[in-house]
């Protein structure tokens, strides 16, 4: 179950991440029909890039800085018809909804190791709450606790204890707080509820 949740977010990241470049192509389109001097920047660029690979493959580092401070001259005069025409030096970036993993849910860390991204685990974790019926924690939670809901009477043969219902769930609430204030106690013990099917 829970790999299919993740295949499934991660097509939901496929698709966000295409459309977010189908956008930008569109908007590479349109401004460079506006300013054509953009698409030949782009051109160069693209080219020094190859130069640039060759070079580095080739341990060919003298002519390595020149191309360098051709890209950075370029660059600069790309940033600049940006801004004189109006728009920001990050216009021709996709819009991605995360900026930290490019919406593809992972990101690359300097030791070569490929983590979750905050943004996948925080959908994994929303998925997660949505499917285990607590969205009304706003309603039900401790501060809104009724234990007048539950009975006075003390009925052995009934519920086999020689307390009443409220006193009982009393108790219950109590090591129910004990045990979210020891939370990240190593030695705090698990609670585990048991009962018929359908009780509440």
């Amino acid at each position: 179950m829970a790999n299919e949740v993740l295949n499934s977010l991660l097509k939901e990241y496929e698709q966000k991440k295409l459309m977010a470049e189908l956008d930008l192509e569109k908007r590479k389109i349109e401004l460079y029909q506006r300013i054509p001097k953009l698409q030949e920047i782009e051109d160069d660029l693209n080219g020094f890039a190859i130069l640039t690979a060759k070079d580095v493959l080739l341990h060919n580092l003298t002519s390595l800085d020149g191309l360098n401070r051709k890209i950075e001259e370029l660059k600069y005069e790309k940033a600049c018809i940006l801004h004189d025409a109006g728009f920001s030096s990050d216009y021709l970036r996709p819009n991605y909804e995360c900026s930290i993993c490019n919406d593809t849910g992972y990101v690359s860390k300097d030791d070569d190791r490929t983590i979750m991204c905050s943004c996948l685990r925080q959908k994994l974790l929303d998925v997660s709450f949505n499917k285990s019926n607590m969205s009304n924690l706003d309603k039900e939670n401790f501060d809104t606790f009724n234990e007048s809901l539950f009975s006075d009477d003390v009925d052995v043969s009934k519920y086999h204890f020689n307390i009443s219902p409220r006193q009982n769930i009393v108790n219950i609430r109590q090591k129910c707080l004990e045990f979210v204030q020891n939370f990240d106690d190593p030695n705090a013990r698990n609670l585990l509820f048991s009962g018929n099917v359908g009780l509440r």
